[in-house]
């Protein structure tokens, strides 16, 4: 591990690069970004991270997390020419608030379990936060399936939650089987509630095994689509293209591609 203070060095640096690529001098595009243009970059960089951390590629992940934190100072660059806050101002925030949420570590507060750092840490934001209520400060731009799952998290850190994965996987039985019977009545608003309540039920069973049901899903819609990219690459060998083929030779592909994927 490289000493502090090369770290620190390091970080300074870039911010003199932010620094210069918005200066008068610097790169006409740079120049021209403002935070919502910035936000979008933010946040696509942000999903590129997540997809190197399931991919499992270390080296591919160094460089994503390089271009968020790139993404992190640039914004910060723009609020200090703003004169609202400095990227000196965000460190300050965000080693303070560490340290304030962490009492059992770096204070005498001692706590026996995982449970009660998470309970503490829910009771010390909603104080500092002056929240009145658990939802308080959810961003309304998450994704549903996520927001789903961090609902859960609110709620449980306050005992509100099944006893197991086990209870979860019943009521998805019963929200399916509900469903299945506003799909048979045809009531289009039943059936939008119906659906919503399985992906909620199937977002608190996903949490409760461990896993984020928004990554669990992109990684299965990757998987459907190399599985019919491949389908594509198949057809083609057949001399067809996708629209010429019928449902039932597609359907006799994807059966093959599927079972080489899973032998």
């Amino acid at each position: 591990m490289e000493p502090t203070t090369r770290v620190g060095q390091k970080f300074e640096k870039l911010v003199e690069i932010l620094d210069s690529l918005r200066s008068k001098n610097g790169c006409p595009w740079d120049r021209e970004q403002d935070e919502k243009s910035i936000a979008n970059f933010f946040l696509e960089e942000v999903y590129e991270a997540v997809d190197a951390i399931s991919a499992d590629k270390a080296g591919s992940l160094e460089e994503e997390l390089g271009d968020v934190l790139m993404e992190v100072v640039f914004l910060a660059q723009i609020y200090t020419e703003k004169e609202q806050f400095t990227i000196a101002d965000v460190l300050d925030g965000i080693v303070q608030k560490m340290v304030r949420r962490h009492p059992h570590v770096f204070g005498p507060k001692k706590v026996c379990s995982s449970q009660k750092v998470i309970e503490a840490w829910q009771a010390q934001k909603n104080a500092e936060k002056e929240r009145r209520s658990v939802f308080d400060g959810m961003a309304r731009s998450t994704p549903a399936l996520l927001e789903a799952f961090q609902i859960g998290q609110r709620v449980s850190a306050f005992g509100f939650d099944w006893p197991s994965a086990k209870e979860v996987l019943g009521k998805i039985k019963e929200e399916i089987k509900e469903f299945e019977e506003a799909l048979e009545a045809g009531e289009p608003g039943a059936i939008r509630e119906e659906i919503g309540d399985v992906f909620f039920a199937l977002a608190s069973f996903s949490r409760l095994l461990g896993l984020n049901p928004e990554l669990a899903l992109r990684q299965a819609n990757d998987k459907f689509k190399r599985r019919f990219l491949a389908l594509e690459r198949e057809l083609k060998k057949t001399g067809k293209e996708l629209g010429q083929a019928s449902l039932e030779d597609m359907d006799k592909i994807w059966d093959e591609l599927k079972k080489k994927s899973d032998g």
